[in-house]
């Protein structure tokens, strides 16, 4: 059965989203993302995937109290990111109550840097965070896009320990119409073993299903969850 993980994005420490990385789309949901946090627990989520939008437009954590609260009045398993540069970044995340953390452009950036983290925190604690668009690695919070093929770019990573990637398809992200399914079980296909948590472009349960059924392991969703496209009650099933 897939895993559900609900994204909470912060912004000046509220709870936000946005339309394909573009902080100028950015529309508030809830001034208090714990308030958020709680309803997900009491609605039966276990896990959570927070993102530091702040930190990944300045290069350093920032949002690390919003963490902090609700990692500390919620039972949640929670995944960070979001301007985690240095280790003393990750420890101040760790620190913070994140199980987790998923490093995105710094393995592209500084691959000896996010390998050394692999290394000490163990590939348990530590998510790859691979954006892609057109098949190609995006990063600095998606404004900057590389000549980094995808698949590769993943499998070099997989060979030096990383078990679980977030895979986020740009073009699809805050879209409302439809995930990558496809691009996915390519993946799939390339690392059957991969735990692969595939976001973007979840608008309904009917997309949750398809995943499903393709054999991806877990799904994080926001958007549709925030504009009433997906209820929580309607999630049970996959509980």
């Amino acid at each position: 059965m897939i895993e559900l993980i609900p994204a909470i994005d912060i912004i000046e420490g509220k709870c936000v989203r946005l339309t394909q990385g573009d902080y100028s789309t950015r529309k508030v949901y809830n001034e208090d993302p714990l308030e958020v946090a709680k309803m997900l627990e009491d609605n039966g989520i276990r896990r959570l995937h927070v993102v530091d939008l702040d930190g990944a437009h300045e290069g350093r954590i920032i949002n690390y109290r919003t963490l902090d609260r609700i990692a500390s009045r919620t039972s949640l398993i929670i995944d960070f990111g979001g301007g985690l540069k240095g280790e003393s970044d990750v420890e101040i995340a760790f620190e913070s109550g994140a199980q987790m953390i998923t490093g995105g452009s710094i393995a592209v950036r500084e691959p000896e840097t996010f390998g050394a983290w692999i290394d000490k925190f163990g590939s348990e604690r530590i998510l790859l965070g691979a954006d892609a668009k057109d098949r190609k690695i995006a990063i600095g919070g998606w404004k900057e896009t590389t000549d980094v093929e995808l698949i590769p770019f993943i499998e070099g990573y997989y060979k030096k320990g990383i078990t679980k990637v977030v895979c986020t398809d740009i073009a699809c992200d805050g879209m409302l119409q439809g995930p990558s399914v496809e691009l996915y079980k390519e993946i799939r296909e390339a690392i059957p073993t991969l735990y692969i948590i595939a976001s973007g472009g979840v608008s309904s349960v009917a997309d949750i299903e398809r995943l499903d059924e393709a054999g991806i392991p877990a799904v994080i969703f926001g958007k549709a969850l925030y504009e009433g496209r997906i209820q929580l009650r309607d999630l049970l099933r996959f509980m």
